[in-house]
C-alpha cells in the first residue's frame, strides 16, 4: 500500500511539473511565433501589419515577462531595448529597408535567445558576420582607407544584428572585451595604418571566432538530461523497494516455514 502511494505521489509531483513547465513553453512559443511573425511581414514591406503584430508582442511579453517573472532582469532590458529599436526602424523614414530588416532581425534573434536557451538562432550568423569581417580585412591588407571605412561600416551593421542576443547567451567580461575592441578599431579608424590595424583586426578575428564555436560547442538541450536523471533516478528508487520488499517477505516465508523449534 505504501508502494502504490509513493509511486501515486511521484508521478503527481511529474505531472504537475510538466503541466507547468507545458504552459510556460506554450506563452514562450507564442512570443517566438510573434516575433518571427514580425520579421516576415518586415522583409515583405508590410510594416503596419508589422507594428501590431509587434504590439501583441509587447502585451504578452509584459504579462509574461514581469508579472509572472519568467525573464531576468536583463533579459528584460535586452528584449524591451530590442524590441523598441525595431518598432522604431518600422517607423522611421530615413532607414533603407535592408537597416530596418536588420533591426527587426535583431529583435528576432535577441527573442530566440531568451526563450530557446539551446542552439540560439544568431548562431547561424557565423558566415555573413565573418564574410564582413574578411572583407575588412583585404581592405585593410589593400591600404585602401576609404574601402576599408564602408567595409567596417558594414560589418558593425551586421554585427549589431546580434549584439542583443550575445548579450543573453554570452558572459558579461566576454561581451564587454569583444565590444571594447570593436569600439577601439571604429573611433580610431583615422589613423590608418596597415601594420597597426592588421594586429588589431587579427584579435577581433580571434574573439570572433571563439564567440561562435563556443556557442555551438554543447548541442544537447539541457532539459533532456533533466528529464533522464529524474526519471532514472525515480525507476532506481522503485525497483529498489521493490526488491528489498521482495527480498524480506522471502526472508519472513523461510522462517515460517522452519518453524520455532528449527
Amino acid at each position: 500500500m505504501k508502494l502504490k502511494s509513493i509511486i501515486l505521489l511521484v508521478l503527481c509531483l511529474l505531472i504537475f511539473g510538466f503541466s507547468v513547465q507545458a504552459e510556460s513553453k506554450s506563452s514562450m512559443t507564442e512570443l517566438d511565433k510573434l516575433a518571427d511573425e514580425t520579421l516576415q511581414l518586415t522583409k515583405f514591406g508590410r510594416y503596419e501589419e508589422a507594428k501590431k503584430v509587434m504590439e501583441r508582442f509587447g502585451s504578452l511579453f509584459s504579462e509574461k515577462g514581469v508579472l509572472e517573472r519568467h525573464f531576468t532582469m536583463d533579459e528584460l532590458r535586452v528584449i524591451t531595448a530590442a524590441h523598441h529599436e525595431a518598432e522604431k526602424a518600422l517607423t522611421s523614414i530615413n532607414l533603407n529597408e535592408n537597416e530596418r530588416v536588420k533591426k527587426v532581425t535583431a529583435f528576432r534573434l535577441a527573442t530566440d535567445a531568451v526563450i530557446s536557451k539551446y542552439q540560439p538562432l544568431w548562431s547561424q550568423m557565423e558566415r555573413p558576420i565573418m564574410s564582413a569581417f574578411d572583407d575588412v580585412k583585404s581592405a585593410a591588407l589593400e591600404g585602401d582607407e576609404s574601402l576599408y571605412n564602408s567595409q567596417l561600416n558594414e560589418f558593425l551593421s551586421t554585427y549589431s544584428v546580434i549584439q542583443p542576443s550575445i548579450k543573453i547567451d554570452v558572459s558579461v567580461e566576454k561581451v564587454q572585451k569583444l565590444d571594447s575592441r570593436i569600439a577601439f578599431i571604429d573611433q580610431n579608424r583615422t589613423s590608418f595604418s596597415e601594420q597597426k590595424w592588421m594586429k588589431e583586426l587579427e584579435g577581433l578575428e580571434t574573439d570572433l571566432k571563439k564567440l561562435f564555436s563556443e556557442i555551438n560547442k554543447d548541442d544537447t538541450d539541457p532539459s533532456i538530461w533533466w528529464v533522464m536523471i529524474m526519471t532514472g533516478g525515480i525507476i532506481i528508487s522503485t525497483l529498489s523497494y521493490v526488491s528489498w520488499r521482495k527480498y524480506r517477505g522471502q526472508k519472513m516465508q523461510k522462517q515460517k516455514r522452519k518453524g520455532p523449534n528449527d
